[in-house]
């Protein structure tokens, strides 16, 4: 019970984060002269993945695939910015920094992941 409640947690905060990439979404469609056009891609995504996200709360057993999508995704793409960020010194401390927060992400989710059930367990339960 105490893992569920925490899962829906961070479900929630994850979900609130992700789509707060609205924002800069919004600015990159704007003012695309001032962006780079492959974040505002990027951003639309994670904001999409918060709504979903949001959505899973509700009942995450039946969302596990989705959340498995979002820890791996995260941990996928904090590699790819640890790499670029010791490629580019001038970024290094930003790409860091955001791959360590992917991480703790992706590291809770999969942590707090709901167990897969059998089919049995899932068709007594609904008989």
């Amino acid at each position: 019970m105490i893992r569920e409640r925490a899962l829906k947690v961070v479900l929630v905060l994850v979900g609130l984060l992700f789509c707060a990439a609205v924002y800069p979404v919004i600015g990159g469609l704007l003012h695309p002269a001032g962006s780079d056009t492959g974040d505002t891609m990027m951003m639309s995504l994670y904001f999409a993945l918060g709504i979903f996200l949001l959505i899973a709360v509700r009942n995450p057993s039946a969302h596990r695939s989705l959340i498995a999508f979002a820890a791996w995704s995260s941990f996928a793409h904090a590699l790819t910015m640890s790499i670029l960020g010791f490629k580019m010194p001038s970024e290094r401390e930003g790409f860091l920094v955001g791959s360590a927060v992917l991480v703790a992400i992706g590291a809770a989710l999969i942590a707090l992941a709901p167990a897969k059930q059998l089919v049995e367990q899932v068709s007594a339960a609904r008989a």
